[in-house]
């Protein structure tokens, strides 16, 4: 297949993939997108840019990763709106707050979802709302229509999928998923015998890194090779999560 400029992303993923090839490309897409929030464009300079941000807020991750990310004026600007929408919409919720009195206790530590409390519910509903994760998810999910577009007209890719080291399990699912609504009844089995070996021939493979990882602090194995295991922890922690903790926070360029 041609490469197009919607396909290099996906390519450029393929040859660096690591552990799992979308966790490279989540990781672009969230710097695109910190980028994009924060970066020498200036962005949030833009005041419906910054309408954008102060409507859908921040996660507490996002929150760190910006913190982490530089630009103390553009955090500034970013929360300074986002601060003054909050206590508007908070003077609101304490304006029209009637106390319920009817007994039903959910536990400190339950889901508050559906709760009779009217400043829960606002609260639940900032903090399950964040702009950078929404426009990763977004963009994420293009990049995974892309894939498939790919992998069902293109044997070369299909083999480049096959020779890579599987999926982390999160991105596993999300493959998963994909695969039922985007190839037919054949091609969805072809799929599946493939990539179904794969995750279990890697998984073996980052079980046995970590293993000898532990193995290499026993004294009669001091002077053994480490073989590949120097990175499982990082390695394996990716597999079984996503993303890769070794990685150092993603900065502003100078």
């Amino acid at each position: 297949m041609k490469e197009q400029l919607h396909t290099i992303p996906i390519s450029d993923a393929m040859e660096n993939a690591g552990e799992c090839p979308f966790c490279y490309i989540e990781r672009k897409t969230e710097e695109h997108a910190m980028n994009y929030v924060l970066g020498h464009g200036a962005s949030y300079m833009e005041a419906d840019i910054r309408d954008m941000t102060d409507r859908e807020g921040f996660c507490r991750a996002h929150f760190k990763k910006m913190y982490d990310y530089g630009n103390s004026l553009g955090n500034a600007w970013i929360l300074k709106t986002l601060t003054l929408r909050h206590i508007k919409e908070m003077q609101k919720e304490f304006k029209d707050f009637k106390p319920s009195f009817s007994g039903k206790k959910g536990g400190l530590f339950k889901s508050s979802s559906g709760s009779s409390n009217s400043i829960v519910d606002w609260i639940d509903e900032r903090e399950s709302s964040c702009f950078i994760c929404n426009m990763v998810k977004n963009t994420f999910q293009a990049y995974m229509k892309t894939f498939f577009n790919m992998y069902k007209k293109d044997a070369d890719f299909r083999k480049q999928v096959a020779e890579t080291k599987g999926f982390c399990l999160s991105h596993f699912k999300v493959l998963c998923q994909g695969a039922d609504e985007a190839l037919n009844e054949k091609e969805r089995t072809e799929f599946y015998e493939m990539v179904l070996p794969l995750m279990e021939k890697n998984l073996d493979r980052i079980y046995e890194d970590v293993a000898w990882f532990i193995e290499k602090y026993d004294y009669k194995n001091k002077d053994a090779d480490w073989k590949n295991s120097k990175d499982a922890i990082q390695r394996t922690m990716q597999k079984l999560r996503g993303g890769d903790p070794s990685l150092p926070p993603f900065q502003l360029k100078k």
